[in-house]
C-alpha cells in the first residue's frame, strides 16, 4: 500500500526492470488488422470459446503430475523451442484449459547459471504440438565471457553501501550469487548481491543489487519484501475457522491449507506467538485489544483463500494447497503492511499511534495478491510492469472485498478506504480517477515508467474499472464514481466478474516478467479472444477500455480523432548490426489513395534507439523514411506516431514496417506497429 504523502509507506518490490515485453507466437491470436466494427485481429472462436478455454481447478496432486511432466520433457521443449546449447529450462508453473492446452511457465539457466528475465511462458496443444512462445526478452541469450573481472567481495561492498543510503542497518551482504542479467537488453554475467537487516520504517529489508561482473556498474536494484466468530475492527462480527486443542483454540484454518495467524506482539521477527485462547470468541472490535486485529488477518486470509479458489479455482497463493501464515502487531506504530516471499507470509503493523492496524479486507487481498503474482507472471516490480504488479494486487484486492459481500466493509473501488493512513478519512488509492489521489495517473503516457509504481498503476486500475463498470458518473453501493477517458469517448463495461477473468487469465499465461502496457493490452486482448471470442462484446470493451486510457486504438478504429486502424502486434526480432527485418499490414476495404496524413504509430523496444532506421514501405515498395540513425541518441526505445503523405499512394494491399539496426552492442524487437487511416 502507498499513500499520497511523501512519506513512504511500502516496500513492494519484485525482480528486475526491463525495457518491455515480448510476447512471442501471440501472433496466433493477435496480428492481423483491426478495422472499423468488429475487431478481426484474432481468429474467431466458436460459441464454445470460454469452455474450452478456461482454466480448470486442478488437485494438488493433479498439479504436481503436470509439474513433473514438463520437469521431464525440459530437454526436449527447449529444443523445440530453438534455445541454445548452454541453456535449461526451470518448470514453474502450469495451468491446464478445458481442451487440454497447457500453459507452462519457465525460467532459464545459461551454463549452469540463473537468467534473471529470461522467463518465458509455452503453449501446448493435447496433441503435444507447441502453439505459441510468450518470452520476457527476445535478446539472444549469449555470453562470451562467463570469467568475472570484478570480484564478489567489490559487488558486495556496492551492495552494502546502496542498501545504508536507502536506510539499511547491516554492514555485510547476506548472500551473493553470480547470474545472467538479460531483463533490460544485451544479456550480461553479473552479481545478484542480497542485503537484509530492516529498512529506515523498520520494514525488513532484502534488498538485491545486480552489478555488471566485467565493470562494475549497477545494473538493477529491487526490494523482495512487498508492502500491502471473530469480533473484527473492520468487518464486523465475522466467522472464523479455529482449531481445539483439549480445552484451547488456536487461530489455524485447517479448511484453507492450515493458515495460522500469529501475534508478533510488538516483534520485528520470527513468527511469534500462535493466538490461542479457551474461548472461541476472539478480540471486540478495538485495536486495545490484541486478538482483534488477529480475527481481521484470520478473516482476511480466509476470504482471500476463498476469492480465488471460487472465482478462479486456484489453491492458495502458490496454486499447491498450502497456506501461507499471517504475523499481526508487528513494530511499534508500524504504518504498513507487506508481504514476502522469502517467509512466505504476511505481516501488520498497528498504524499511526497503534490504532489503526492495516488489517482491512481490500488490504489484506492486495498484499497476498502480491505472493500471486511472484508465483504467476512475476512482473518486475519497476517501470511499467512494477505499476502492473501493484494494479493487479488492487485489482485483486478490491475482488476480494466485493466478494466478501460483507455489509461493514461494502465492495467498492476505492484502495485502503478503511485504515486512515491520510488522516482525514480519505482513500489511497481510487480505481475511477487515479488522479485524485493527488500523485496517481489516469492515462498511459511514454514517460510514465519513470514514475513510482503505486501511482504508475494507475492506468491498469482505471482500465479495469472502465472495462468492469464503464465511464462517466454511476452510484455503486452508496459510493459516487464519475470515470473519464483519454480520448473524451464513453467506454460501456462488461462487469466484474468478467474483468476479473480476463485479467487473471493473463496474469497467469499472458504476461511476463517485462511485460509493459502494450504487453498487457496485448495479453488481455489475447485473454478476451479465448475466454469470450475475438468478435465478443467483451473483447471490444477490452479494446476500447485500453483505448480509454490512452493504450492503443478503439474497437471501431477510433482513437480520440476517429479513422480506421489496422494494426500488427507480432514481435519481429532485429539482428544486431544486421539485416533489416519487416512487419506486414494488409490494408483492404479502403477506397482510391492513401491520405496525405497517413498516421504510422510504431513501438519497438530497444537499448540503444540511434541504431535503428525505420521506413514505411507502401504497397509498391516506395520507401518513406521514418527514421534515421544518430549515434547520440541513446534512449531506449522508440514509441512514436510520424505522419506520412502517402497520398500518391493506393491504400489497399500490403504495407510494411521496415527496421535496420546499424550498429553494434545492442538488441531489440518491434513490439508492434499501427495504420490509422483519418
Amino acid at each position: 500500500m502507498r499513500s499520497s504523502s511523501s512519506r513512504r509507506r511500502t516496500s513492494h518490490t519484485l525482480h528486475r526492470r526491463t525495457a518491455g515485453a515480448a510476447l512471442v507466437g501471440v501472433a496466433a491470436l493477435l496480428t492481423a488488422a483491426i478495422q472499423s466494427g468488429a475487431a478481426t485481429a484474432a481468429p474467431q472462436q466458436a460459441p464454445s470459446a470460454a469452455a474450452a478455454h478456461a482454466s480448470v481447478q486442478l488437485s494438488p496432486s493433479q498439479r504436481a503430475e503436470l509439474l513433473r511432466d514438463a520437469f521431464a520433457g525440459t530437454a526436449r521443449t527447449a529444443a523445440a523451442i530453438g534455445l541454445g546449447d548452454q541453456e535449461r529450462l526451470v518448470v514453474r508453473d502450469v495451468v491446464k484449459d478445458a481442451d487440454g492446452t497447457l500453459h507452462t511457465r519457465y525460467e532459464r539457466t545459461y551454463a549452469g547459471l540463473p537468467v534473471l528475465g529470461g522467463d518465458l511462458i509455452v503453449d501446448t496443444a493435447k496433441s503435444g504440438e507447441t502453439q505459441r512462445v510468450i518470452k520476457a526478452t527476445n535478446a539472444a541469450l549469449k555470453v562470451s565471457d562467463l570469467t568475472p573481472d570484478v570480484t564478489k567481495a567489490a559487488a558486495e561492498q556496492q551492495a552494502v553501501s546502496r542498501a545504508k543510503a536507502l536506510g539499511g542497518t547491516k554492514s555485510a551482504a547476506d548472500s551473493s550469487r553470480k547470474v545472467i542479467w538479460a531483463a533490460s537488453g544485451k544479456p550480461v554475467l553479473a552479481y545478484e548481491t542480497v542485503v537484509g537487516g530492516l529498512q529506515d520504517d523498520g520494514t525488513p529489508n532484502e534488498l538485491h543489487v545486480i552489478t555488471d561482473a566485467a565493470t562494475g556498474q549497477k545494473l538493477y536494484e529491487y526490494q523482495g519484501v512487498r508492502n500491502g466468530t471473530g469480533n473484527t475492527m473492520y468487518s464486523g462480527t465475522v466467522p472464523l475457522t479455529t482449531t481445539l486443542s483439549g480445552s484451547t483454540y488456536t487461530l489455524n484454518d485447517g479448511t484453507r491449507g492450515g493458515h495460522k495467524t500469529y501475534n508478533l506482539n510488538r516483534g520485528t521477527s520470527g513468527t511469534g506467538t500462535l493466538f490461542s485462547q479457551t474461548s472461541d470468541t476472539w478480540g471486540n472490535g478495538t485495536a486495545s485489544n490484541t486478538a482483534t486485529a488477529g480475527a481481521d488477518a484470520h478473516y482476511g486470509a480466509a476470504v482471500t483463500w476463498d476469492f480465488y479458489k471460487n472465482t478462479f479455482g486456484r489453491s492458495g497463493i502458490r496454486n499447491d494447497g498450502v497456506a501461507a501464515y499471517s504475523r499481526v502487531h508487528y513494530g511499534n506504530a508500524y504504518v504498513n503492511a507487506f508481504w514476502d516471499d522469502s517467509c512466505f507470509c504476511m505481516t501488520y503493523g498497528d498504524g499511526t499511534s497503534n490504532t489503526h492496524p492495516l488489517t482491512s479486507l481490500d488490504v489484506a487481498g492486495h498484499e497476498m495478491s502480491h505472493g500471486v503474482t511472484s508465483n504467476t507472471a512475476g512482473l518486475n516490480y519497476s517501470g511499467e510492469s512494477g505499476g502492473l504488479n501493484e494494479a493487479t494486487s488492487d485489482i485483486f484486492g478490491t475482488g476480494v472485498e466485493f466478494y466478501a459481500n460483507n455489509s461493514s466493509d461494502v465492495g467498492d473501488y476505492l484502495i485502503g478506504e478503511k485504515i486512515n493512513i491520510n488522516g482525514d478519512g480519505t482513500p489511497l488509492r481510487y480505481m475511477d480517477k487515479p488522479s485524485k489521489d493527488g500523485a496517481s495517473k489516469d492515462s498511459w503516457y511514454s514517460g510514465i515508467g519513470s514514475v513510482d509504481v503505486h501511482y504508475s498503476s494507475g492506468p491498469a486500475n482505471h482500465f479495469f474499472y472502465l472495462l468492469s463498470e464503464g465511464s462517466g458518473a454511476k452510484v455503486i453501493n452508496g459510493v459516487s464514481y464519475n470515470s473519464p477517458t483519454a480520448d473524451g469517448l464513453p467506454v460501456t463495461g462488461i462487469g466484474r466478474d468478467k474483468a476479473l477473468q480476463i485479467w487473471y487469465r493473463a496474469l497467469t499465461t499472458k504476461f511476463t516478467s517485462t511485460t509493459n502496457y502494450a504487453g498487457a493490452r496485448t495479453g488481455t486482448l489475447a485473454a478476451a479472444g479465448e475466454l469470450y471470442g475475438a468478435s465478443s462484446a467483451e473483447y471490444a470493451a477490452v479494446q476500447d477500455a485500453w483505448a480509454g486510457v490512452a493504450v492503443g486504438s478503439r474497437s471501431g478504429g477510433g482513437g480520440g480523432g476517429g479513422g480506421t486502424v489496422f494494426e500488427n502486434t507480432a514481435d519481429v526480432s532485429i539482428p544486431d548490426n544486421g539485416a533489416a527485418v519487416t512487419s506486414s499490414i494488409t490494408v483492404s476495404g479502403r477506397s482510391g489513395n492513401a491520405p496525405s496524413n497517413l498516421q504510422v504509430s510504431v513501438d519497438i523496444i530497444h537499448t540503444w534507439r540511434g541504431d535503428l532506421v525505420i521506413d514505411l514501405l507502401a504497397p509498391d515498395g516506395t520507401a518513406y523514411r521514418l527514421k534515421n540513425f544518430s549515434s547520440s541518441d541513446s534512449a531506449d526505445n522508440v514509441q512514436e506516431t510520424y505522419t506520412v503523405n502517402a497520398s500518391s499512394e493506393v491504400a489497399n494491399g500490403t504495407w510494411k514496417l521496415r527496421v535496420q539496426d546499424q550498429a553494434t552492442y545492442d538488441t531489440g524487437y518491434i513490439n508492434g506497429w499501427k495504420l490509422t487511416f483519418p
